[in-house]
């Protein structure tokens, strides 16, 4: 079984479970739209992580299950948030929630989904008790705090920036190490191992394998960002270059540019979302093709995605050579392989 199968095995029951949570009473529209993106279900590789680590280290999926869920509402109410601040068009292959219904609504709707995650996770912590829960509750308050962070200079460069010859590598990473690595891959593992008894040693070799797997899933993210059908990928097409993003590839691209290529692409990363032109778009995408800016990206990812493989192995003694450890090195695979 890969990791995609193995998500689906456990995803209608994890789903049911948010369910519980989100029942539609009065007023009916502002619950509708609370649970809008809950009832698309996403991929749940976040969720999917915690089931999958846990299980490794020998919990049962009954004692996996909330916490799995509260991680899929974070995912949800952080991504109604994140259209509004991106104006993004499309959210798993739908309008987002801001243009069905107004900012005004989608914020309110993404405040409540964050009141209900808080509400799950404190049922959790009494159902567990207080040592074990406390912990639990703890790593995902860090989680939190770390991709907000991330958030703040992922905006940052898109709203006030606005420049790349003053973005670097390493403020991409740093915003992929918060966003990405510790919220989507090593985080949700964490908590998984932390609920089957694991201790730091654990937790740390889990950080060591989750952080090139995270680079690798959000490099292979921006790739899509350009490549991948908009129906398969569910979001718009060239997203990243509307919103004015730091990226590898446009890091890459403009680091190769002409003195006055670089002129033109300041100007349009100068622009804000909706004044961006097809044209300004046809110009950035020629410029990447130009100096191989994906090819440059893909080469990255791999590298990084081989860097977490070998850490599974190098950790052989912290992680139990059973199957779930096969599902896990299928599950890094994915991550720069995937088509959405």
């Amino acid at each position: 079984m890969d990791f995609k199968g193995y998500v689906e095995t456990h995803k209608e029951r994890i789903y049911s479970r948010i369910s519980e949570y989100l029942k539609v009473k009065d007023p009916i529209q502002h619950y509708r739209s609370v649970r809008e993106y809950s009832d698309r279900k996403g991929g749940y590789r976040r969720p999917g992580m915690i089931m999958l680590t846990g299980q490794m280290f020998g919990a049962e999926p009954k004692d996996l299950i909330l916490p799995a869920a509260v991680m899929q509402v974070s995912e949800d109410w952080i991504l109604i948030h994140d259209d509004i601040e991106d104006n993004s068009e499309l959210r798993r292959g739908k309008p987002a929630l801001q243009k069905m219904y107004g900012i005004e609504i989608a914020i309110n709707s993404g405040d409540a989904l964050h009141i209900i995650m808080w509400r799950m996770l404190k049922d959790y912590l009494i159902e567990v008790g207080l040592e074990k829960g406390s912990k639990i509750f703890d790593k995902f308050y860090d989680i939190l705090e770390f991709t907000v962070e991330g958030q703040f200079l992922d905006n940052n460069f898109i709203h006030n920036t606005r420049d790349l010859s003053k973005g670097t590598e390493e403020i991409y990473y740093r915003i992929v190490k918060s966003k990405t690595c510790y919220y989507s891959l090593y985080g949700p593992m964490q908590i998984g191992a932390m609920i089957a008894g694991k201790g730091i040693g654990t937790l740390e070799a889990l950080k060591n394998v989750g952080e090139p797997a995270g680079i690798a899933f959000q490099i292979t993210d921006d790739i899509l960002d350009m490549t991948a059908d908009e129906k398969v990928f569910g979001k718009q097409r060239y997203g990243d270059l509307y919103e004015g993003k730091l990226t590898l590839i446009m890091l890459h691209t403009y680091g190769a540019a002409t003195v006055n290529e670089k002129e033109a692409i300041d100007k349009i990363y100068a622009k804000d979302r909706e004044k961006k032109t097809a044209k300004d778009i046809d110009f950035l995408v020629k410029t990447i093709n130009k100096y191989d800016g994906l090819g440059y990206a893909v080469d990255i990812a791999e590298r990084y995605g081989e860097e977490a493989k070998k850490a599974i192995e190098d950790y052989k003694n912290e992680l139990p050579d059973n199957e779930y450890r096969e599902i896990m090195l299928s599950a890094i695979e994915e991550m720069y392989k995937r088509k959405k």
